[in-house]
């Protein structure tokens, strides 16, 4: 059973070097966990059926989350404490795929 798009698929990372990056066909996205290759792949073929994008790989990564400290009330001691580890996915189009135009810099 396969997951809806909306699980698989977070948002895109909209960076500058993100942004630079699609003149290359290369689009990032933060994904699911638990989201494999494949199951990405599809999900960036569907979402974007309308432009025909056809999707040539995919590259992922875990991102470990980063320790933060945080101030607690007077007298208190700094509550150590980690952001949330995510999944980043950067996504090649094939050669003859239109770009996306949502994530274009502008």
């Amino acid at each position: 059973m396969t997951k809806p798009i909306h699980e698989i698929l977070v948002r895109p990372i909209l960076t500058e070097k993100s942004v630079s990056s699609a003149q290359g066909k290369k689009y990032t996205f933060i994904v699911a966990r638990d989201a494999t290759k494949p199951e990405i792949a599809r999900a960036v073929e569907a979402l974007f059926a309308k432009e025909k994008v056809k999707v040539a790989e995919v590259n992922t990564l875990n991102v470990r989350g980063k320790r933060r400290r945080v101030q607690v009330t007077r007298g208190r001691r700094a509550s150590e404490g980690t952001t949330p580890a995510w999944k980043k996915a950067i996504v090649t189009l094939t050669a003859d795929s239109p770009n996306i135009p949502l994530l274009e810099g502008a």
